[in-house]
């Protein structure tokens, strides 16, 4: 039983180490911050990126959003993106948030 746990991901060994690698501090790491990731790519969201986080987190259930890499954070801009279009399409207007450009490798 032990062995249908530790492939589908359900012990608490692989959660250990899967935080241990996340706050490891590594070259990963740095690279992913290089690219707009983690938690310095955080502070750089505009509302609505982090209104996206908010449904993803509560709504949809995805987990924790305050530490993502730089290709979920890219995802989620494509969102904000998407929404900014579909709401100017059906107002007319803009978005009344106004969309932060991202900086790399802070």
């Amino acid at each position: 039983m032990d062995f249908v746990k530790n492939l589908t991901g359900g012990s608490d060994n692989n959660a250990e180490n899967r935080n241990q690698e996340q706050s490891s501090g590594g070259f990963m790491d740095k690279l992913n911050g290089m690219a707009g990731g983690g938690a310095k790519g955080e502070k750089n969201e505009d509302g609505l990126d982090k209104a996206v986080d908010l449904v993803q987190e509560h709504v949809l259930g995805q987990g924790n959003q305050s530490n993502e890499t730089a290709a979920e954070q890219a995802k989620d801009e494509a969102i904000s993106d998407f929404v900014r279009d579909q709401y100017k399409s059906a107002t007319g207007s803009e978005v009344p948030i106004e969309d932060k450009d991202k900086k790399y490798g802070l």
